[in-house]
């Protein structure tokens, strides 16, 4: 299944690479691929860097971009970084993607100052082709306020350069940034429920799966909306199909409060063989915070449900195990989570 998901994930950015190349260099396109089919990710890539690189020796700035990104997405940062220095003066595309390689020291040590000082210059730019970088500029460097890195953390200045990023809920604006917001006035520093389910609502509509999830655990427990279990269960269970972690453990205490235990273990244990954290986040977007929180409800229902022999055989060893797993997880949740058992809430 893994080179399958590979494969296709190849295919696919071999397609886009054709897309972009298609209708700025058809007459040399057949130096790309000369069948119908565009083959693998390496044949089309090889075949590019043959052709941008000489339109880049012929003067084609936009050439040289591509190179650079092609550079980039083949892990060639040396490479990459040497083409966006020569334009970054000409091209905030190529300034943008210097600030993300030095936030991340990609092919050079990690430079957040020097990453806020570039992602700034594009943000302030009113060149009209700078429009879209300027909301994701604005979201880095809020987050770049928000967590202190290459300025002084300030949470008045992340907030406003979010609420600048995402532009009233524009779906052509920064969803990070509106996602971002919802987050944030959910923190016990800056909280406000009714506008994080706002932000929320704003970025689910444009495609958050994140704020989904989210939404989702507003309305189950009326956090900043009253409370509505069905708008609840149906933004979890869309979430959770989609991948949202979060939104799969609390599906999962869902199930398991409306006594359908079968289905509340079937999807526990899935959820309990998940092992990368990190390759999740990178593949849904969603925080690694939030996707161990939906792990930790996940798992410590999964527990209960082998305590009681509730849905699965009966295994205490094997539910100790999954309560510490849990509470490793999540220790907060875990013994929030315990607290409802004591009580009889679940």
């Amino acid at each position: 299944a893994n080179c399958l998901e590979k494969r296709r994930t190849e295919e696919g950015r071999a397609k886009q690479l054709l897309q972009a190349l298609r209708g700025l260099y058809s007459e040399g396109l057949g130096d790309v691929v000369s069948a119908k089919e565009p083959g693998g990710w390496a044949r089309v890539a090889g075949g590019a860097e043959k052709l941008l690189t000489r339109q880049a020796e012929a003067g084609d700035e936009q050439a040289l971009f591509l190179l650079g990104q092609l550079y980039f997405e083949e892990g060639l940062y040396a490479e990459a970084r040497d083409a966006f220095e020569t334009l970054k003066d000409t091209d905030l595309r190529a300034l943008y993607q210097l600030a993300v390689m030095h936030y991340d020291g990609l092919g050079m040590e990690a430079d957040p100052e020097r990453a806020v000082e570039y992602m700034l210059r594009v943000a302030s730019s009113d060149l009209p082709e700078a429009r879209p970088l300027k909301y994701a500029a604005l979201y880095n460097v809020g987050r770049a306020y928000l967590e202190g890195c290459g300025v002084q953390p300030c949470d008045a200045e992340a907030e406003r350069l979010w609420l600048l990023a995402a532009d009233d809920g524009n779906p052509k604006a920064s969803v990070q940034a509106q996602t971002a917001l919802g987050m944030f006035y959910s923190r016990p520093d800056s909280l406000d429920l009714e506008k994080a389910f706002f932000w929320h609502s704003e970025a689910c509509g444009n495609g958050s799966l994140e704020s989904q999830g989210a939404l989702g655990v507003m309305y189950l427990y009326g956090q900043g909306i009253r409370s509505d279990p069905e708008s609840a269960f149906e933004c979890l269970k869309e979430a959770a199909e989609r991948g949202n972690v979060y939104a799969q453990g609390h599906l999962v205490a869902c199930y398991y409060r409306k006594k359908l235990f079968s289905r509340a273990a079937e999807l526990a244990k899935r959820i309990a063989e998940y092992d990368d954290i990190p390759a999740m986040s990178r593949l849904t977007d969603c925080l690694p915070e939030f996707i161990a929180k939906g792990m930790a409800v996940a798992l410590f229902c999964y527990a209960r449900c082998l305590q009681q022999g509730r849905g699965v055989q009966q295994d205490e060893a094997q539910a100790e195990l999954y309560f510490s797993k849990a509470a490793v997880l999540d220790f907060d949740i875990a013994a929030d989570l315990q607290l409802d058992v004591a009580y009889g809430r679940i």
